[in-house]
């Protein structure tokens, strides 16, 4: 049977709620099939009974489309559009508030509550001269945090690629300087109790530098994750021809 469906082109045509639905969907089921049907529903916006009607030259074509476009990286965005609103990111980093750091430090780590995330990153620009903008002030994630579900995904996943890199970059620095002092200890001349008070500091530097070697090593990990874990394909073609 035929089925006329819109597929959408890039990331840019789907929002966030969408692929929040596939990460719930691939959380509950490990039927890959059952996954693969599933999310060419959420993404297409076409039913289940239509979708199980599909040749399967189709739904592999399909699986290979939506691998391909989430393998993509977006290149960051400052403002986007909702609707008729415009989103403008947080202008000034240097200068964000206590209150919304703490909510990024909270909201970034998992993709269900990203749209909070956006709605920290993001909020409606009031005042813009050609690049420059201001935006609303901050005074909590649930003031937009449901529109955020409809933000585009490529910007969603560009600014969790900013944040993640951003993190790594002060990971990296934060390991080199501890390396730094932890060598510039050793190599000074100590009495007997600055060399007993350095091993108790050598102790709290060496966990912390651990810390952060896993820590970077896991955030690495992260980074190279793909976007969109589905169904190889030939699997597919291998199980339905049993």
């Amino acid at each position: 049977m035929k089925v006329e469906i819109t597929v959408p082109t890039s990331t840019s045509e789907i929002p966030l709620k969408h692929y929040q639905d596939f990460l719930k969907l691939q959380q509950s089921s490990t039927d890959e099939e059952f996954i693969a049907q599933k999310m060419i529903e959420i993404f297409c916006g076409v039913q289940l009974k239509d979708v199980v009607k599909m040749k399967l030259t189709s739904i592999n074509e399909l699986v290979a489309h939506f691998n391909e476009i989430f393998s993509a990286k977006p290149k960051f965005k400052h403002r986007f559009k909702i609707g008729e609103i415009e989103f403008g990111f947080i202008p000034d980093l240097e200068n964000i508030t206590f209150g919304e750091y703490v909510d990024l430090e909270n909201y970034l780590t998992k993709w269900e509550d990203f749209h909070k995330a956006m709605a920290v990153m993001y909020r409606p620009i009031t005042q813009k001269v050609k690049d420059k903008y201001n935006i609303v002030e901050y005074t909590g994630a649930y003031e937009f945090e449901e529109a955020m579900r409809y933000a585009p995904m490529d910007v969603a996943i560009s600014a969790s690629l900013f944040f993640w890199t951003l993190g790594k970059e002060l990971l990296e620095a934060s390991l080199s300087y501890l390396n730094r002092e932890t060598k510039k200890m050793t190599q000074s001349n100590l009495t007997s109790a600055q060399e007993l008070n350095l091993q108790k500091i050598g102790v709290g530097i060496q966990v912390s530098t651990d810390l952060l070697k896993e820590t970077l090593q896991s955030l690495t990990m992260s980074l190279s994750t793909d976007y969109l874990n589905v169904l190889p394909i030939s699997h597919l073609k291998q199980k339905k021809t049993k």
